[in-house]
């Protein structure tokens, strides 16, 4: 017999349903499959993490990298798979709930989330955008590749974009970098990258 879910989810019940195989999210009660990623999402995803886990080892910051780590938000009952998510080990070895599961509601342990953009952009741009706000997320960027973003959110005529969202005053003021322009990040100031070493996934 095959069990009946309920219409609204809540994170708990999510949890308790999630199977051995596929990837999901949960926006606002609902349960979204995440879309296989493509190779070069995946190169992009890869590059990004060997440069700012060589930063982090640089600087001797106490942060790790996780991308099996849900981001749950605190005002309704979302929680969301990062591409990249850069975690404060030393706040986290202190959080009990942490310890048990890889669940993480506190915008001081997440310094920068990274989105690589993929089909269901419309996520990325609005529902992560705003959730992440709330949450007060320090930096979200979004990696845009293929510019699949409508045009109020990356120009006229399209064009591969990165959106660097900084938190100030419990709002997020955005950056864009494209082509060579260098990525400017708070949470990594020395960050020594273009738009387009990201693009081609290479240094």
């Amino acid at each position: 017999m095959t069990q009946t879910l309920p219409k609204l989810l809540t994170f708990a019940e999510f949890v308790a349903w999630l199977p051995d195989q596929g990837r999901y999210e949960l926006h606002n009660g609902v349960i979204f499959p995440m879309n296989p990623p493509v190779g070069f999402h995946e190169d992009i995803k890869c590059f990004l993490i060997t440069e700012l886990a060589y930063e982090c080892k640089r600087l001797k910051l106490p942060y790790g990298i996780s991308n099996q780590s849900w981001v749950k938000s605190p005002q309704n009952e979302s929680a969301y798979l990062p591409d990249i998510l850069l975690i404060n080990r030393e706040i986290l070895a202190t959080d009990s709930i942490w310890q048990k599961s890889a669940i993480i509601s506190r915008s001081d342990a997440i310094p920068l989330i990274i989105e690589v953009v993929s089909t269901n952009w419309e996520d990325d741009y609005y529902k992560k955008l705003g959730d992440f706000e709330k949450l007060g997320v320090p930096e979200y960027w979004i990696v845009d590749y293929l510019a699949l973003g409508a045009r109020r959110f990356i120009g006229n005529p399209k064009q591969p974009t990165i959106s660097v969202h900084s938190l100030f005053e419990g709002e997020y003021q955005l950056n864009q970098f494209r082509d060579n322009e260098k990525i400017i990040s708070p949470t990594f100031p020395e960050l020594n990258l273009t738009a387009n070493q990201i693009f081609q996934a290479s240094v």
